[in-house]
């Protein structure tokens, strides 16, 4: 049996009046039935309050991970907050661009970009791009052949730190696709080719050990590395990367960003760092600031075994229950206050017996088809990793603030899972667009 959510875990303008869970104002049940389900309603007050305590933290320079959640509306709340924006591929640098963010406001990453990606991003003035191989430079060096612009970079740096995380979003360790290895002595080799090239400005390192860390002693072991490495050098900019934890489930805590940047700050002062110390959250910035609202569909119950509660979604719209074991906490929106003692795991619709979204969730003993079911903690990367597995429409998005509920991105429609498709047919008979 489980008590009431923890409201430490729901955004932080959440409210419970009545036992009704509202966020920014807006009642979450009423929000389901004004967009529909799934739905993800983000808290504004909540992501700005997170970039506002970034850029405190951090200084000029901070960029927001837009890969934890990218869409318009977002780039340009992180801009207006005084964060860079931190991309990873053509596409993210198109979406943030035509936010209206300037180029010189944005951080190029990706440990493969083409040479499309690269012309595009000094096409674009991108402040700074993160060099990840000698590949990469080789491509530079194509493209300053045919721009002639020089590009201002960091190389990015594999410091051989392991962070206590999933395999799959550990990145510091010595066996890592990312970036030039320290004890290899390929970093070093970098930084010599990247100095004596005319084609890019080397201004700086990066390092990034990983996603969801808890331990601030992974970082900063990272940057005792990092700041050691640089010393030599006497580059103007170090920049930390993210992968700050955030706490999913009744029980897990995590440091602040503020704290995150203390303990980052006080190592290198220690080592005696003079550079800009920078850095890249994502998941800190916008994991709590989100529920994602269900409609139950199914109510399964299987004797003696479990009950499956069948929602509208699955890992269309969070993957990551299925890629990284991630763990959620389930409530009513109807009955956020209200004990939780019925056990249930949560499914989606998607045809995958491993399509679950919350393996062990509790809920009130009176939850039935037809219900509001929300999980909290959904704003990162559940938006973005979203598919159209099963042909299912990708969910709306909608911001909350003072009561007034704004739709940032619009449902998809069946027209738009053709709109690509080359071959043309009749509509069914009865066809309708959903």
């Amino acid at each position: 049996m489980a008590g009431p959510l923890p409201i430490g875990l729901l955004p932080d303008t959440a409210s419970i009046d009545d036992g009704r869970l509202s966020v920014g104002g807006c009642d979450l049940a009423d929000m389901a039935d004004e967009f529909g389900t799934p739905l993800f309603v983000y808290d504004e007050a909540h992501l700005r309050a997170r970039c506002r305590e970034a850029v405190a933290a951090f200084g000029e320079g901070v960029a927001y991970a837009s890969k934890a959640f990218l869409c318009g509306a977002m780039a340009q709340l992180a801009h207006e907050e005084g964060m860079h924006l931190d991309v990873a591929t053509g596409g993210e640098l198109y979406v943030a661009r035509r936010a209206g963010v300037p180029g010189d406001r944005l951080v190029m990453h990706g440990n493969n970009k083409s040479e499309d990606e690269l012309a595009m991003a000094v096409a674009e003035g991108v402040g700074r791009i993160v060099v990840d191989s000698f590949d990469e430079l080789d491509r530079l060096d194509d493209v300053f052949a045919s721009t002639g612009s020089r590009q201002r970079v960091l190389l990015r740096i594999t410091p051989g730190v392991e962070a206590h995380t999933h395999e799959f979003v550990a990145t510091g360790q010595d066996d890592s696709k990312f970036g030039f290895t320290v004890s290899t002595g390929l970093a070093a080799a970098a930084v010599e080719r990247a100095r004596e090239s005319a084609s890019v400005e080397l201004v700086g390192l990066h390092a990034h050990i990983g996603s969801q860390v808890f331990e601030l002693g992974a970082f900063t072991r990272a940057v005792e590395v990092l700041a050691e490495f640089a010393a030599p050098f006497g580059l103007p900019e170090l920049s930390v990367g993210g992968g700050l934890g955030v706490p999913y489930v009744e029980g897990e805590s995590a440091p602040s960003i503020t704290e995150w940047a203390s303990g980052i700050r006080a190592v290198c002062e220690a080592a005696g760092t003079t550079a800009r110390v920078s850095a890249e959250p994502g998941r800190a910035i916008v994991a709590a600031a989100a529920v994602t609202l269900y409609r139950v569909g199914t109510v399964k119950e299987l004797e003696g075994i479990r009950t499956y509660v069948a929602v509208d979604g699955g890992m269309s719209d969070n993957p990551r229950p299925v890629l990284y074991g991630s763990g959620y906490e389930t409530l009513l929106p109807r009955a956020a206050d209200a004990k939780r003692p019925r056990s249930v795991r949560v499914v989606g619709k998607h045809c995958e017996s491993g399509d679950l979204l919350v393996r062990e969730g509790w809920v009130p003993d009176d939850l039935e088809v037809g219900d509001v079911l929300a999980t909290p903690v959904t704003g990162a990367y559940g938006y973005s990793m979203g598919s159209n597995y099963n042909h299912v429409p990708r969910p709306a998005v909608v911001f909350v603030a003072e009561g007034e509920a704004r739709l940032v991105v619009r449902r998809e429609t069946y027209s738009d899972l053709v709109g690509r498709d080359l071959v043309v047919g009749e509509p069914a008979a009865g066809e309708s667009d959903a």
